[in-house]
């Protein structure tokens, strides 16, 4: 590694910068950035939008940075202005026409020019398409009549697009000019919607030299993305798992951020998914800014914390490619203290597996599961999933069935685990709606946990059994953030369908649980304007006791916690989840 141990600090110099650096100002700059944390590399960009920087202006900006101890690469943004003399394209934020010719030899020239000057050039996230000029409709209707497609859609089209721009105007034309040159595609936030637009990383794999993954969540309530903050590090689990050893680290910005723990916490979760790089995004937008000085502080904290931490492990949440449907609803599950990571892949060896309507793409998925539950897996399937499987074949393993119907509930009743019998009541501040799901009674369990409205009870979490294994059914409310409104005794009763490594959580919502392969562990408490220092129970089977990673006060070199009490073979230990702090604790056994 670099200045860090467990990663390295990495930020973008875009275009517009490039073309107009003055060296004493970017110096300047650049000493500013090294008061408080420790850049390692710098991509500098060549071109985005109406900027083009000369030879002259990259090898300027490349030396200042290399002349202060930090390596350089190359960076490209296919965003452009509309050609002179050419009639203006109705294309959102100016991406490419690739139909352009005009376009696309602009394109060539910048990819020719950066790796002239770089070893590595990375391709920011607007190398999709949105354009749907006369050009790109006739080459649409083509394609869709040579493959027997009928519906018009955009999607095969525009993946098999940008297969043919990679290769020829990204990737052979920079290996012409230098033959050394890697071209790296960073990949962005939005997960679900790639192919509608051209990427998909499941064919692009083994074309790039390697790939970066867009971590930036920003504030999800004033930003048109509406992104759970936990996206940060499940989406680096998915791209880790599609491209192992290929993903160069995670970017996030400073955009839409207005409160300063908002932009630190895409760096934390970043690296608590074990990033090669940290990706600060841009140079221009962070000089001057209070939020560095707060980085930096973080940073050592993260790397401290890091040379504790195994690999991230979890409930594997099913993503085939080219998929979507419950958008997101993993990351608010994974914001509610449900330990999830994602992946391209169905899993069948793991213990537990998560399936959502997303997970319905996959045209072997009901042959998939019936295996996989019939040998003794657990499978945890949303109502989405199971809806989208209703008269697909899922009958032969549920009695669930859906009319249509929906409930709003603020009342709930939830089995007793730990030993205890009977019920728990609970109660949420405001009405949560969700879909009813209906089922016969002794062939499926559906009391496990329910809502309640006058005198019928509505099932929210429903088991059957199958061969040696079982379906769990947890039902989705219709807005996914209404997780978090959900009592704390139901989110402990969700949740512990959801142990990992013999580790469960119990309390409130807005908590996240991260566990890792070497038996640690990482707590982390959003900061929300809901969300308070809480009291929490961790549970762990075969444990003695838990260690600090790291010390939690000044002057405390080692802090050991001793369990509240123990229960059969599980230890329960009282801990204290602070608003903004991360923690990280090693399970002694």
């Amino acid at each position: 590694m670099g200045n860090y141990r467990n990663f390295e600090l990495t930020t973008y110099f875009v275009a517009g910068g490039t073309a107009r650096a003055k060296k004493e100002q970017l110096e300047k700059d650049i000493a500013w950035f090294n008061r408080y944390l420790k850049i390692d590399k710098v991509y500098v960009e060549t071109f985005r939008g109406g900027d083009f920087a000369t030879e002259e202006q990259v090898r300027t900006v490349k030396e200042a940075f290399e002349n202060a101890g930090i390596r350089t690469e190359g960076g490209i943004t296919t965003a452009i202005a509309t050609p002179k003399g050419a009639k203006p394209k109705q294309r959102l934020f100016n991406t490419f026409c690739y139909n352009d010719k005009k376009m696309l030899n602009a394109l060539k020239k910048a990819v020719q020019l950066t790796a002239k000057v770089f070893d590595s050039i990375i391709i920011d996230d607007f190398f999709f398409t949105n354009c749907t000029c006369d050009a790109c409709r006739k080459e649409r209707d083509r394609f869709n009549e040579e493959n027997g497609m009928e519906d018009g859609s955009w999607q095969e089209y525009r993946v098999n697009l940008l297969q043919k721009i990679s290769k020829e105007y990204m990737i052979d034309a920079a290996k012409a000019v230098n033959p050394a040159c890697k071209v790296i595609i960073k990949y962005p936030n939005w997960m679900e919607s790639y192919q509608e637009t051209g990427y998909d990383p499941m064919s692009q794999k083994d074309m790039f030299d390697g790939i970066y993954t867009g971590t930036e969540t920003r504030d999800p309530f004033h930003t048109d993305q509406h992104l759970p903050r936990y996206l940060s590090y499940s989406l680096m689990t998915y791209m880790d798992k599609m491209l192992p050893g290929k993903n160069g680290g995670g970017w996030f910005d400073p955009f839409d951020c207005q409160v300063m723990d908002y932009y630190l916490e895409q760096a934390y979760l970043t690296c608590f998914s074990k990033p090669k790089e940290l990706m600060m995004f841009c140079f221009q937008a962070l000089a001057g800014s209070p939020l560095i000085p707060a980085l930096g502080c973080q940073l050592e904290k993260l790397d401290d914390l890091m040379d504790k931490l195994g690999n991230p492990i979890g409930i594997p949440c099913y993503i085939p490619n080219a998929s979507q449907g419950e958008d997101n609803v993993q990351d608010f599950l994974g914001m509610c203290g449900f330990p999830i990571r994602t992946t391209p892949y169905f899993e069948a060896d793991a213990p537990a597996i998560l399936l959502t309507a997303a997970s319905a793409y996959d045209e072997e998925i009901l042959d998939k599961l019936d295996a996989y539950t019939a040998a003794g897996g657990k499978a945890i399937v949303t109502s989405g999933f199971m809806t989208e499987m209703l008269g697909s074949g899922i009958e032969r393993m549920t009695s669930i069935r859906f009319r249509g119907r929906v409930v709003t509930v603020n009342e709930f009743l939830q089995e007793s685990i730990h030993g205890h019998r009977g019920w728990q009541e609970s109660y949420s501040a405001s009405g949560i709606t969700f879909p009813i799901l209906e089922f016969r009674n002794n062939a499926t369990w559906g009391a496990l946990v329910k809502g309640r409205k006058n005198e019928e009870s509505y099932t929210l979490l429903a088991r059957d059994t199958y061969g040696d294994g079982q379906m769990m059914t947890l039902v989705v409310p219709d807005s996914f953030p209404d997780f978090a409104k959900m009592p704390a005794p139901v989110l402990n009763r969700l949740r512990a369908e959801f142990e990992v490594n013999g580790i469960t959580m119990e309390g409130p919502s807005g908590i996240s649980l991260f566990p890792y392969d070497n038996d640690t562990f990482v707590l982390y408490s959003y900061v929300t304007s809901m969300n308070s220092d809480s009291e929490i129970l961790i549970r762990v089977r075969g444990a003695k006791e838990l260690k600090a990673l790291v010390p939690m006060f000044p002057g405390r070199k080692d802090f050991t916690i001793q369990p509240l009490y123990t229960q059969g073979d599980t230890a329960v230990f009282s801990l204290r989840a602070m608003v903004g702090r991360f923690v990280g604790f090693k399970i002694v056994r």
